[in-house]
């Protein structure tokens, strides 16, 4: 169960925005019913481009491709022929009617890109994590709500049917008595264990490595730094950022709470010393206010794997992955109930929620803020980690104590 004063702080921040009304050029920029809408992506990797395929199965019209490898925007363009391709996505949000940007770059680019793409009057679609530092975060809410923007997060479990279903059937009807630990783990993603393949061994000509670093300080072109960049912390924050957002957001979004009060981390290199400077295995553990704990696991080792949360209660408790949940009572003897999944991706539903929301102007399931703070709650722990230190935060203010 949650705290009252939790409940209050949750709902005065689902609602301080709501009763602002629209501009006029707001107003203009809302849909009909029967119109579709125009998107460019900025950032045609492999998901970037495949969320692509899902705004166009939901009837939304590709009319850009942004990336700094024209290789990728070749790539793109086989699935969306009718889209100009671009290096600069400055550019694309020169372009008056495009309606909507969807954000497939690494992490060092989202602020600068959704910002940017905020400021332009576009309402964004943007991959999580939202942030690469924590101190991003504020920057990108405050842009959406002075834009008057739809920005939806790409936290897809939100618009997962059967995560909805479990929260409402035994989260908010108490049935898991008082929660006091949230246990999450992943383990075994190959997808952080990627190797370059021959083509990028040397700098394609067609490649703007500078570009791709951005605001990052220069380094020499790296295949590994640019197709592996999730091993590099200078790019992304790793497994925490990549997995555990998804995770602690759905605790968050479980819970009604998104306030840690306190970090611990630790891990390290231990096996794959390949150059990455993110761990391969971590541990992070989250203090909620002297209420509960939220804790993370994740090796890169294949001795193990698989990916879920477990919500713990004084009356049960609530497993659940992308493929079910199982849900258990903590009486004597008490059966396992368990639902699977109709959907395990959850993009599609998740993109279509969006795409409801550009023309209703309503909050997007996982709206901006949501996505900052289940981005600034992964953050904490990898500033412990490497600051090798216990975190004390404050969660209202936004900020780290000091010592």
């Amino acid at each position: 169960m949650i705290s009252g004063k939790s409940s209050r702080r949750t709902l005065l921040r689902q609602t301080a925005f709501t009763a602002a009304a629209f501009t006029a050029s707001s107003y203009q920029k809302i849909l009909g019913a029967n119109d579709r809408v125009r998107m460019a992506l900025i950032g045609a990797g492999s998901r970037g481009t495949g969320v692509m395929t899902n705004f166009q199965k939901a009837g939304a019209e590709v009319v850009a491709v942004c990336d700094v490898y024209s290789a990728q925007i070749d790539q793109a363009q086989q699935k969306a022929p009718g889209a100009k391709g671009f290096a600069e996505y400055e550019a694309v949000l020169d372009i008056k009617d495009i309606d909507v940007v969807l954000i497939g770059t690494p992490d060092h680019w989202h602020s600068r890109h959704a910002i940017a793409s905020l400021n332009a009057g576009k309402d964004v679609y943007v991959e999580k994590p939202l942030t690469l530092r924590i101190e991003e975060g504020p920057e990108i809410v405050k842009a959406a709500r002075v834009n008057e923007r739809v920005c939806q997060v790409g936290t897809q479990q939100r618009s997962g049917a059967h995560y909805i279903e479990a929260k409402q059937k035994y989260v908010d009807t108490g049935k898991l008595g008082r929660v006091t630990l949230a246990r999450t783990w992943w383990h075994g993603n190959t997808y952080h264990l990627r190797r370059a393949p021959a083509s990028l061994q040397s700098q394609p000509t067609n490649l703007n490595w500078a570009r791709f670093l951005g605001p990052l300080k220069w380094r020499e072109y790296d295949p590994q730094q640019y197709f592996n960049w999730r091993a590099y912390l200078d790019f992304g924050g790793g497994q925490v950022t990549d997995l555990f957002t998804h995770w602690i957001d759905v605790v968050h979004m479980f819970l009604n709470r998104d306030d840690p009060t306190l970090a611990a981390a630790i891990g390290g290199v231990y096996h794959y010393k390949d150059g990455r400077t993110a761990p391969d295995t971590i541990n992070v553990l989250l203090g909620y206010g002297g209420d509960f704990t939220a804790t993370f696991e994740a090796t890169l080792s294949p001795g193990v794997r698989g990916a879920a949360i477990e919500i713990c209660g004084t009356d049960g408790r609530l497993w659940i992955s992308r493929d079910r949940y199982e849900f258990q009572s903590a009486e004597r003897g008490a059966q396992v109930i368990t639902v699977n999944a109709p959907d395990p991706d959850m993009t599609q539903a998740h993109v279509q929620n969006f795409l409801d929301c550009v023309k209703s102007r309503k909050r997007p399931n996982a709206d901006v803020y949501s996505g900052h703070r289940s981005a600034q709650a992964s953050h904490l722990g990898n500033i412990a980690y490497v600051q090798r230190r216990q975190l004390h935060f404050d969660p209202q203010r936004e900020e780290i104590l000091p010592l």
